[in-house]
């Protein structure tokens, strides 16, 4: 499945599933810009995913790697960033180096950096993976806030949908 094969989008949630090496990753890298587009394929503006592992960034500390995606996400929140830190107890870490943090705390970084992007597309591969109980409620949510969501579309992909969630759309890939 390609990208332009889920557009347009539907605003809220929309899970992507699958098993290993369907293509979930591959799809969400080409929604949210992380690959070019293939010949005849539109990009989907405005819109956002990262590896939550942050590789090559290890160097870095949680602000400087929100600050970097700050610059390219004009809708940035800064208030929703305080509130995601507060709520996912990143707070001890935020003096620490990414190479000191615990694999569930790195991607805890990366869905703050996600979540308040303000993205208008926002994907999420695999987001639970290696979170604490009380940071998956969290995510849960927010999530389950942001199904109504007038215009923000966030794109969840994971062997199987959440069940607690009210998806909006559900792809399921072969």
């Amino acid at each position: 499945m390609k990208a332009d094969d889920l557009l347009p989008l539907p605003p809220g949630l929309v899970a992507v599933t699958g098993d290993e090496g369907v293509g979930k990753t591959h799809l969400l890298r080409s929604l949210g810009g992380d690959l070019a587009p293939r010949p005849g394929q539109a990009p989907c503006a405005d819109a956002l995913w990262l590896d939550l592992s942050l590789p090559g960034q290890e160097d870095l500390m949680p602000r400087q790697v929100w600050d970097a995606l700050r610059q390219g996400c004009p809708r940035w929140d800064p208030a929703l960033q305080e509130e995601l830190v507060e709520a996912l107890r990143l707070g001890p870490h935020l003096d620490k180096k990414l190479s000191m943090l615990s694999t569930g705390s790195r991607r805890k970084v990366a869905l703050v950096g996600l979540l308040a992007s303000g993205a208008t597309v926002t994907c999420l591969d695999q987001p639970f993976a290696a979170l604490d109980a009380a940071s998956a409620a969290v995510l849960r949510d927010f999530l389950a806030e942001a199904a109504d969501h007038a215009v923000r579309t966030w794109v969840v992909a994971d062997y199987e949908a959440d069940p607690r969630l009210p998806w909006r759309r559900r792809i399921v890939l072969p």
